[in-house]
């Protein structure tokens, strides 16, 4: 996939697909157009490139660079000794105790069953393994005091190794346990910008705490922060869990000594005050609360904005006053999951409705979100299955985003896009270069159509990781979006807007 999206930037290459003839691939490239005279001969066993070229001689050329990069790849792995198999690289390091697993989704439970019967803790990176064969390997794990952190877990720090979409952290006494991949990089990279460290950051996987599941692996985890000597601070991120299995999270929560912060979004408040833990009114809110707690300060809510609420309101005022008659809606436009259903949650009360692929209510679901215009107030997550069959995650890969950035800048009654740029391990290594261009062409298609168009932008990072969040916060000011520093911020900041749009 990394290939197609290179070739895809040639000079006079449309669209590209590279890969092995299976029938995913097959369907992708008929959905493309590439499907060329012939292409029906291709099998599971041939690898194929597939390219809308303006001329032969650029297909040529592509077919050169192709097999280079693929020399490329061949000769690196030429240098490195890669172990085929588990029990190879068991050979080389006996003392394993951790395994990432990314394969297709049809292996990755067998995969891990062997890890597990290695003594090996697992983190699933795969996705697409079903829920039985999930109950499965986490009842096996929990019965050997194991992790299985997954599957589709994207994010986990242990003993300050960052694993998968991790940032640079700093080293401390927090602990998390997360069940969302992008609510995890928030509150971890927030409590960094605050001055805090973590010990711990474990992942659950998103469907842990449903009643099928049980929270197997979110109540393993909890237990083995509680007994980690440099943990102090727990922290719990998730979805609202299933009744049952609130109920038996905060009960186990309770009775450490450790302090424990529960951010479960759009969760039961007054069940966890009844428990004797510290409520999170918002991702940010957790991370302030865990380092207030970490610091021996006072615990209070942080639900304002860190420029000042007088120059909040002083600064939408102004983007309001530049806009034209009819401009009224905000479409979101996300790369993480977890922080674009934060942004929702905190917006649904003032504007009743908003149509997604991830909607907060079955009524307000966009059918062929892919594909269709946004409708009145929108918020995509790209990150969504409906949007990567068949490409990279948008954090890897953050065109798709982009292009629709531009494209929501020629409806008229678009007054506000609110995104996100992910950095650290495992992200584009600039993701903020394609969102700043798109920012900008977005801007100047609507002030070619006598429209102003407000661009309101968060950067889940820190100063550490390898894109730098200034670097990038700076390239998305320079490209005329208002940077806010969290997620919560900056959708109270579009919240400020659409008031004074009334």
């Amino acid at each position: 996939m990394i290939i197609s999206k290179d070739v895809k930037a040639f000079d006079g290459v449309n669209e590209a697909l590279v890969g092995m003839g299976t029938d995913l691939n097959r369907e992708i490239a008929e959905n493309l157009g590439l499907n060329a005279e012939g292409f029906e001969a291709v099998t599971a066993n041939d690898f194929f490139i597939a390219a809308d070229c303006d001329s032969e001689e650029v297909f040529q050329k592509v077919i050169e660079n192709v097999d280079e990069m693929l020399n490329k790849k061949a000769e690196k792995s030429k240098a490195e000794y890669v172990p085929p198999t588990l029990e190879g690289a068991l050979k080389v390091e006996k003392d394993l105790n951790m395994a990432v697993i990314s394969v297709p989704g049809r292996y990755a439970a067998d995969v891990a069953r062997d890890c597990l019967e290695h003594d090996i803790n697992v983190m699933l990176f795969s996705d697409n393994v079903t829920i039985e064969e999930e109950k499965e390997l986490k009842e096996y794990a929990v019965s050997k005091e194991l992790l299985v952190m997954g599957p589709d877990c994207g994010t986990a720090i242990i003993n300050n190794v960052p694993l998968a979409f991790a940032n640079v952290v700093k080293s401390g006494n927090i602990g998390l346990v997360c069940a969302s991949g992008t609510g995890a990089q928030e509150v971890s990279s927030i409590i960094d910008q605050l001055g805090g460290g973590i010990s711990q950051l474990l992942g659950t996987g998103g469907r842990d705490l449903r009643s099928e599941i049980g929270g197997l692996m979110m109540k393993q985890c909890l237990n083995a922060l509680i007994e980690d000597a440099k943990t102090e601070i727990i922290v719990l991120v998730s979805k609202p869990p299933a009744a049952e299995i609130e109920k038996q999270i905060f009960e186990i929560a309770s009775k450490t000594e450790k302090p424990v912060v529960v951010c479960f979004i759009g969760g039961n408040v007054e069940e966890i005050k009844k428990s004797g833990l510290y409520v999170a009114v918002s991702l940010e809110d957790a991370a302030h609360k865990a380092v207030q707690l970490a610091k021996e300060e006072t615990v209070t809510d942080f639900t304002t904005f860190a420029m000042g609420q007088e120059k909040a309101e002083e600064l939408a005022a102004e983007e309001v006053s530049k806009m034209a008659e009819g401009q009224k809606y905000v479409r979101g436009l996300y790369t993480g999951g977890t922080i674009c259903d934060e942004a929702m949650k905190l917006l649904i009360d003032d504007l009743g409705s908003i149509r997604s692929n991830i909607p907060l209510k079955p009524e307000d679901r966009l059918e062929d979100a892919r594909n269709s215009a946004s409708v009145e107030h929108t918020f995509l997550d790209f990150g969504d299955d409906e949007f990567t069959v068949g490409r990279p995650h948008p954090m890897i890969d953050p065109s798709l985003r982009a292009e629709r950035v531009a494209e929501e800048a020629k409806d008229p009654q678009t007054a506000v896009i609110l995104v996100d740029c992910v950095i650290g391990y495992g992200s584009h290594e600039d993701p903020a270069k394609e969102l700043s261009d798109a920012v900008r062409k977005a801007k100047e298609t609507a002030a070619k159509e006598g429209r102003y168009l407000s661009v309101v932008a968060t950067v889940c990072g820190t100063e550490g990781d390898p894109q730098s969040r200034t670097a990038t916060s700076l390239q998305l000011a320079n490209a005329g979006a208002i940077v806010l520093p969290s997620n919560a911020q900056a959708t109270r900041f579009v919240q400020t807007i659409l008031k004074k749009l009334q």
